[in-house]
């Protein structure tokens, strides 16, 4: 039976956050090692203070969230390693890069990274445009020479708004529903407002902030070494496949997606989409669109390589490899997250933050910005911010599209150990700890401060009420 402690969620909280700097960065264990250990820990403290949560759930809850995380991002991991080794090996990843340059100039690159990634994330989710744009900051490093800092955190910054802020990504979309509002035009409207200032100081203003103080070197990863890199980013241009094809597995995964998106938005007012419905519902899953453009990938790669068809198996396998080491850990760090949740602490930190007398805003921003840090997901946090403030919208004096904005601008700080997506950006990105906490960690705070700030400006001046 559990015991009855007032402060045990707290506590729990306290517990895995000791549990996992001690694993992590004391002890330096192997990221999957460390954070299993760790939601074990959380899980045997829920199963002393949690009523109906026993200590056979503590191995078993852990699991079955791992299971779900793996679930949720096996496959498209598991594809976007082949696509970004096939993009960097074949010379795609380097064409794009050539295009992008030539457009804007060299001195622009992190500009076309960066609009590039805010634009994609707006029908895609996060992980799949990080999985794409990853191998082209990556190349872009191995192009330039340097400013590879730089080149992550614009990718980052312009996905991450796009997450919180633009419908129809998921989550503003759901705390959208939960507030009860039905113009989602303005709802886009206002959150292409919030976003975009957001992305360029967290993304383009801290992103050259940082790159001037910290050189993070290019390391192997994603199935690829550095030498490997630094070769295509010196081929000759008639070595490389043409820009469509380089850029074919990118439009594939990201065509597809945002045809799911916009059938599924708008089947309801435009009756003449739901033929459409079953035939985008499959090839516009994620776990479907990223297959078949890895294949797309795949093949450019073994067109463009002088490579026997044993040897390049034998790389794609490879991949596969490096793959499941990335999937493996994010999916931990997500169980992690998860047995924090299962603590009650986002009700707890809820519960205590109503009636401080603050604005109805800011108290939005701030109820989703501790759930976030106490439980890592950006979506419950929202979520849980929302079904706390949905009965007091009534109260707001502007529209209540500014409290969506809120509510995602504090879910989308600080992304640590608890977060899945913390985990994605290192091992993809081919960082330390240290340096995704300075580049992913302070990209996430920025584009939560910055968010809140901007929401409050706006709903001043354009009350919309």
């Amino acid at each position: 039976m559990a015991i009855e402690l007032a402060q045990s969620p707290l506590l729990t909280f306290a517990v895995g956050l000791v549990l996992v700097v001690l694993l992590l960065v004391v002890w330096d264990l192997p990221a999957f090692v460390g954070l299993a250990i760790a939601a074990f820990g959380v899980g045997l403290l829920n199963a002393v203070f949690v009523a109906d949560f026993t200590f056979a759930d503590a191995a078993s809850k852990t699991a079955t969230e791992f299971g779900n995380g793996m679930a949720g991002i096996g496959i498209p991991i598991l594809m976007a390693s082949v696509i970004g080794k096939s993009m960097l090996e074949s010379g795609s990843a380097q064409r794009i890069v050539r295009g992008f340059q030539s457009a804007v100039g060299k001195e622009n690159s992190d500009i076309a990274l960066w609009g590039s990634s805010t634009v994609l994330a707006i029908p895609v989710f996060f992980d799949s445009v990080f999985y794409l744009l990853a191998p082209l900051a990556r190349s872009m490093r191995a192009r330039v020479g340097d400013n590879y800092a730089l080149y992550l955190i614009v990718v980052g910054a312009g996905a991450s708004v796009a997450h919180v802020f633009v419908p129809p990504t998921p989550g503003p979309l759901a705390v959208s529903d939960q507030l009860g509002i039905q113009n989602l035009g303005l709802t886009i409207l206002i959150g292409l407002l919030v976003a975009i200032p957001s992305a360029i100081i967290a993304g383009l203003v801290y992103g050259r902030w940082l790159n001037k103080r910290i050189d993070i070197p290019l390391r192997d990863a994603m199935g690829t070494t550095t030498e490997e890199l630094q070769e295509r980013a010196n081929r000759s241009s008639d070595t490389l496949p043409n820009f469509l094809e380089s850029a074919l597995p990118i439009i594939l995964a990201i065509g597809l997606v945002a045809a799911y998106t916009i059938v599924d938005t708008f089947k309801k007012p435009y009756p003449v989409l739901r033929p459409l419905q079953p035939v985008v519902a499959f090839v516009g899953d994620k776990n479907v669109a990223l297959t078949i453009a890895a294949i797309a990938a795949a093949y450019t790669y073994l067109r463009w390589s002088d490579l026997s068809r044993s040897l390049w198996e034998e790389e794609l396998t490879d991949a596969l490899k490096s793959g499941g080491n990335i999937a493996a850990i994010t999916a931990m760090g997500g169980a992690f997250g998860a047995l924090l949740a299962a603590s009650g602490i986002g009700p707890y930190i809820a519960d205590h933050l109503q009636g401080l007398g603050i604005g109805l805003l800011v108290t939005a921003w701030l109820v989703a910005a501790i759930v976030r840090i106490a439980q890592g997901s950006a979506t419950a946090a929202m979520l849980t911010a929302a079904g706390i403030m949905a009965p007091l919208t009534g109260q707001l004096s502007v529209s209540p599209v500014y409290m969506v904005m809120a509510i995602g601008a504090g879910g989308n700080i600080c992304s640590w150990y608890n977060d899945s997506g913390f985990w994605l950006v290192k091992e993809i990105g081919g960082l330390t700890q240290r340096e995704t906490l300075q580049t992913w960690t302070m990209v996430t705070t920025i584009i939560s401060i910055t968010g809140l700030v901007t929401v409050l400006v706006l709903s001043t001046i354009i009350p919309l009420a």
